[in-house]
């Protein structure tokens, strides 16, 4: 981990039925067990990884809300950082107060785009995933999420296959959609001929 807490509301802001603020970073679980009661009466440190755990959210004595707790121990997170995201009712006022007390406590507000940065940096994903998530969250159409979508998971195809497999892949891709055909032979070179 590289960096410090930080914490941002995740949904878009205004009003809703929920609100979520995500907090990412080595000491996500401190603020949590500052702020966090949950019912169970369990110790933060005692609930389960990838858990939902119910409670509430206080700063000091004062009632913030009654929430939903998710937990993600690092490194298997989107940050591969410690993440705590935290479901709240959704409204303005209780979305911000939720992030005030959790900026309160030690997190760093976020800045736009950086738990995204930081699982660039972390090594969970490369720039051409970081680009894809960026186009899936601006996409505008459905055409152009399906494009940033598919995007990503070729990356991942790529990744997970072997060798030879990717090639037979992209010689078909190309062969599809060029005004030739192209054959390959793992033992031979590519062969063009046109159409």
């Amino acid at each position: 981990m590289l960096f410090d807490t930080i914490a941002a509301i995740s949904t878009p802001r205004g009003e809703g039925g929920i609100g979520i603020v995500r907090i990412s970073g080595s000491d996500a679980f401190t603020i949590l067990k500052k702020i966090f009661k949950p019912k169970s009466g369990k110790k933060i440190e005692e609930l389960r990884n990838f858990s939902i755990n119910y409670g509430h959210i206080y700063d000091g004595e004062q009632l913030i809300d009654e929430v939903m707790v998710s937990i993600m121990k690092a490194p298997h997170t989107y940050t591969k950082e410690n993440i705590v995201e935290i479901n709240c009712h959704g409204g303005f006022v209780i979305t911000e107060k939720l992030l005030e007390t959790v900026l309160k406590y030690g997190a760093r507000h976020a800045e736009i785009g950086e738990f995204t940065r930081r699982a660039f940096l972390n090594g969970r994903i490369d720039l051409t995933q970081a680009e894809a998530i960026i186009d899936i969250i601006h996409g505008k159409t459905e055409k152009s999420v399906s494009l940033s979508l598919n995007q990503l998971l070729y990356h991942y195809y790529l990744i997970n296959t072997d060798i030879p497999s990717v090639l037979i892949f992209t010689t078909y891709f190309m062969s599809s959609k060029m005004p030739y055909s192209v054959s390959f032979s793992l033992t031979t070179k590519a062969r063009f001929s046109f159409a």
